[in-house]
């Protein structure tokens, strides 16, 4: 005898004119009850587009995710990935060498804008005895608001320079320039030999059209596991990636999952962190870390990209998980390893992921950005075309011969992670993913004031760009901001 919930989803398709094989009924008889009408419902609206009458076992299969869908395209292609182009310097050579790199670099970035033929060297222009309005370019050395007046200082190669911005809406713009960020500058002589800014220009990101996939294949985004620690959401992390084995209309067309770092928890980190760890050494870590990556289909690329957290170098740009730890994440077909930031193209849309460490430094100097809004610090490194601008605060950056964090290449979806807020914007037509958590919140995060987001598991469609989201957390507070 049939059950009741399985007659009405059959009435439903012969009402419509189908014919049911009767080795589908043998599916449909294993199917989840509460779901057995969505799924009828799909397939018939489906099948009614190819204008065939039929549903058989290949159907169910392939809807079901029994069978993998292989209409879904599912290339990839590593696009940037520093750790084999990390070539660090020595001392101050080095760290001259880097700045020289992030200066060309802008500077040929800036060039495609028209006021850049007019670009002076700063040398030149302090002798210039010209009253028409002169441009130069460099890395902001200081600035300094007194008295409604703002004195900026930039530097390039061939010296310093000095202005002062009076106009009190350009001030809001150079009260918010990080240090040793790239900037280009209108300027005129003052009546007192000094000099006068009358206009700032970012190298930012210009308009244009968006890379899309031609098949509706998803990507998974992902960070800030902390696996090892006991605050690790270990059964919610479980339920989402047995999910994806689910017969579920979005999960059957999950093709990638990219990982922004912080897989692990790691080792020595913070005083005390042992206290907090179920997980003691790094191994153990990242082999917990192995057993749950076994339980996503192996057809679903997974790219993983370090954190602060994980093993190996902390400075930045950071080079993959050293295979000495856990060989076999380097040995999966699936399963590829880039470092931190990396850029990869999946079916032609390029996503640059960063794990994000640089968003402590410029919440900490920058009015109005905060750790519960991170996609406004993302806008303002898209901005300034640079992801981590700031030396010689919390984050480490190597004395790298080339300046590896310029964002060169313009991404079509910008992934970040680290400050455990699960948070979308656009800008520009990039969409902005900052992919949260999957750690509740600590001690250290209660005790600075940090509330984290943690359990909900992004997906983005990468034909459409609509993106879809599981909430794995029982609280009822613990919502996605958009």
């Amino acid at each position: 005898m049939l059950k009741k919930e399985l007659t009405f989803a059959l009435d439903y398709a012969l009402n419509k004119g189908f014919q049911i094989h009767p080795d589908a009924f043998k599916i449909l008889e294993n199917v989840d009850v509460k779901k057995l009408e969505k799924v009828i419902k799909e397939i018939v609206r489906e099948k009614l587009k190819q204008r065939l009458f039929q549903i058989n076992q290949d159907d169910l299969e392939t809807y079901l995710g029994i069978k993998e869908d292989r209409t879904l395209q599912n290339s990839h292609k590593i696009v940037f990935d520093p750790t084999s182009r990390i070539t660090t310097g020595e001392g101050v050579k080095g760290y001259n060498a880097l700045f020289s790199s992030r200066f060309k670099k802008l500077k040929r970035i800036i060039s495609d804008r028209p006021e850049s033929r007019m670009i002076k060297s700063i040398s030149s222009v302090k002798t210039a005895k010209l009253e028409d309005d002169m441009y130069v370019c460099g890395l902001v050395t200081s600035r300094n608001t007194e008295r409604n007046v703002t004195k900026l200082v930039l530097e390039d190669p061939s010296g310093i320079f000095e202005g002062v911005v009076f106009d009190g809406e350009l001030q809001k713009t150079a009260g918010v320039l990080l240090s040793d960020q790239f900037v280009m500058a209108r300027v005129s002589i003052g009546k007192n030999a000094g000099f006068i800014i009358k206009d700032l220009i970012l190298p930012d990101i210009p308009d244009q059209a968006t890379n899309r996939s031609e098949t509706e294949a998803y990507v998974v985004f992902l960070s800030d596991l902390h696996i090892g620690s006991k605050y690790f959401m270990e059964e919610e992390f479980t339920e989402f990636i047995v999910w994806l084995s689910s017969p579920d209309p979005v999960a059957r067309k999950i093709r990638f999952v990219l990982i922004g770092g912080d897989v692990v928890d790691g080792v020595g980190i913070y005083p005390n962190q042992d206290k907090e760890l179920v997980c003691k050494t790094i191994e153990e870590q990242l082999k917990k870390f192995e057993e749950l990556l076994d339980k996503i289909p192996k057809y679903v690329k997974i790219f993983i990209m370090p954190g602060n957290h994980d093993p190996g170098r902390r400075a930045l740009p950071q080079p993959a998980i050293p295979k000495k730890y856990n060989s076999n994440l380097w040995n999966r077909e699936n399963v590829f390893m880039v470092g931190n930031p990396a850029i990869v193209s999946l079916n032609g849309v390029k996503v640059m992921m960063f794990h994000g460490q640089s968003i402590d430094d410029i919440v900490k100097t920058t009015p109005g950005l905060s750790y519960d809004n991170p996609v406004n610090v993302m806008k303002h490194l898209l901005r300034a075309r640079h992801l981590s601008p700031i030396y010689g605060s919390q984050t480490p950056i190597a004395p790298e011969i080339e300046d590896l964090m310029v964002i060169d290449e313009i991404p079509d979806i910008f992934h970040v992670g680290h400050v455990h807020r699960a948070q979308l914007d656009m800008y520009k037509g990039i969409l902005l993913v900052n992919s949260g958590s999957w750690q509740k919140q600590t001690p250290f995060q209660a005790s600075v004031g940090m509330t984290p987001n943690p359990g909900i598991a992004l997906m983005v469609n990468l034909k459409t760009f609509q993106v879809f989201h599981e909430n794995y957390n029982s609280n009822l507070d613990n919502v996605l901001q958009s």
